[in-house]
């Protein structure tokens, strides 16, 4: 196993060299200078010139990748050309607000989907069955946009027992330990300010797992009918072993393998797709931040958000390898 990990984690080095590249390189496709957005339309040539050489856009682009690299060896993150600010410090509130949305999206996801499909399968072809997934195939096919603003709608307009938009009531912020709100409103004792983030959470994070809780219910549930034809569930039936031991004991850790594939696949995915849901909530996340940074040219910021993002979606991948040999032990590395 530790060989196995070892393995993995040099595996890792080339696939992040090559995104940085890879990413690297198409950013410099984007229409636009960064020092003519940053200096306005009505900025004259000479100075914007002179900014691009401050910046170092005058260079190479193998040149300027070079340097990337290097300050990313050291530990330097960049700089945004925008701010000024080290990126590394910049970035924080906003990783760690996207981070929180699709914590409690995929728990939510999961709790949902996993059970669902295990009740349908339990239930083959019963009216549960059926109605389950069909509501699975309306969360697939719909758009989270349309699904936050009919839940802003609701919850918010209607209602008016969820917030709108933000992560925070602006008239009582949370004074930030984690970045992580929940967190930080709990270890401060304040648990007004903790119900308000959760309310928050409620409307963004449903949104989100939408469509992860239907694909992971459609997986669950045919993962889990193929073990539940198993010799094995016959024979714990026939020694009068409990439906819920069956279920979770016995099935579910059966068929948990395709499960927690698809888990980690939409942990990744949720990572990288949530702009749209924080667009529409207003959630300031590293998707609105990366989209921001798009629209200013800000190449350094790009980077960076892009390859955190990459790296987190591979180390949960890798998690999830690991994960496959402490859940069955048939699996040998």
């Amino acid at each position: 196993m530790f060989a196995y990990c070892m393995k993995r984690a040099g595996m890792l080095i080339p696939v992040l060299i090559g995104m940085t590249l890879v990413v690297f390189s198409i950013i410099r496709f984007i229409p636009g200078n960064p020092a003519q957005v940053i200096l306005g339309q009505r900025a004259t040539k000479e100075a914007v010139e002179q900014l691009t050489i401050q910046l170092g856009l005058d260079q190479p682009w193998y040149v300027q990748y070079g340097h990337y690299i290097l300050g990313l060896l050291k530990g330097d993150l960049g700089t945004s050309i925008r701010t000024g600010a080290a990126i590394a410090q910049e970035m924080k509130p906003y990783l760690f607000a996207t981070l929180e949305l699709t914590f409690f999206a995929m728990l939510l996801a999961i709790m949902v989907g996993v059970n669902a499909g295990i009740i349908s399968a339990w239930f083959k072809h019963s009216f549960f069955d059926y109605v389950a997934m069909f509501i699975a195939l309306i969360g697939v096919s719909m758009p989270i946009f349309w699904l936050g603003l009919m839940g802003q709608w609701l919850f918010s307009i209607e209602l008016g027992i969820l917030p709108t938009t933000g992560r925070e009531n602006v008239r009582n912020p949370v004074d930030s330990i984690t970045y992580i709100h929940t967190l930080d409103t709990l270890l401060q004792g304040r648990f007004d300010q903790f119900i308000d983030s959760i309310k928050h959470l409620i409307l963004p994070s449903t949104a989100l797992a939408t469509i992860p809780a239907a694909i992971i219910a459609r997986i669950t549930r045919a993962s889990m009918l193929e073990v539940l034809h198993s010799d094995f569930i016959r024979t714990a039936k026939a020694k009068g072993v409990r439906s819920f031991f069956i279920i979770y004991q016995h099935g579910l850790k059966n068929a948990l393998i395709p499960i927690l594939t698809i888990i980690g696949l939409q942990t990744g995915l949720l990572l990288g797709g949530a702009i749209l849901t924080e667009t529409i909530f207003a959630w300031p996340g590293i998707g609105r931040y990366i989209y921001d940074a798009i629209s200013y040219r800000d190449y350094p910021v790009i980077q960076t958000g892009i390859l955190v993002v990459a790296l987190i979606f591979v180390l949960i991948n890798f998690i999830v390898d690991i994960l496959y040999a402490v859940i069955d032990p048939r699996i040998k590395y």
